[in-house]
């Protein structure tokens, strides 16, 4: 029961904030994140284009990569658990490169920036491992790397969760966003580690 309530309540939240990319389309951008970045870093046109890169299709993986995890939709829908998984792949690698130039300006310096990039670079590479187990025919290691991937992505809400909470708490904006810049991911990763753990446990106990 609680397991069923975890996964609609993640949903939820892919659904949402995967969608927060039309902001920039509804809302005026001076409303929005761009808002809080210098005229120079605007006036990049490369930033500018790796940015809404960025966040169309981490939007869309973060939006679509949820629904993966289900173990009855991944059974009774092969298929499409295949093509959803190839646009999440896609998606990710775009995002991740596009993420991975613009954690380079990060508002707060080297510290957020680092934050960043680390994630960029750790999403990538946990994508691009678990594609090659698939390729070799080994579904729990796909399905392990898969899941950290995700939490990786999941850094889009948990980052939206995280800031406004520690910028209450403290009322410090910059200290809050270079400690986010590290919270919004890295916890995600360890409660990962802790889903494989308990799904491989799971697993060995069931075919001893």
């Amino acid at each position: 029961m609680m397991k069923n309530f975890s996964f609609i309540i993640i949903g939820i939240f892919a659904l949402l904030i995967g969608a927060y990319p039309l902001i920039y389309v509804l809302v005026e951008h001076k409303h929005t994140f761009l808002s809080s970045k210098l005229p120079e870093v605007l006036q990049n046109v490369v930033w500018r284009i790796s940015f809404f890169t960025h966040i169309i299709f981490g939007g869309l993986s973060l939006f679509i990569g949820w629904r993966q995890f289900g173990n009855t939709f991944r059974t009774r829908h092969i298929r499409l658990h295949k093509i959803i998984g190839k646009i999440y792949v896609w998606s990710v690698m775009i995002s991740s490169i596009s993420g991975i130039y613009i954690g380079f300006y990060a508002n707060g310096g080297v510290i957020s920036a680092l934050g960043f990039i680390c994630l960029g670079l750790i999403w990538l590479l946990t994508t691009v491992i678990a594609v090659l187990y698939i390729k070799k025919g080994n579904i729990h290691k796909h399905r392990d790397f898969m899941t950290y991937s995700y939490a990786c992505t999941f850094a889009a809400v948990t980052l939206r969760i995280w800031y406004p909470l520690l910028k209450t708490i403290t009322e410090d904006p910059l200290n809050s966003y270079l400690i986010v810049a590290w919270l919004c991911w890295g916890p995600n990763l360890i409660v990962a580690y802790f889903i494989n753990k308990g799904r491989a446990f799971y697993y060995k106990k069931n075919t001893a």
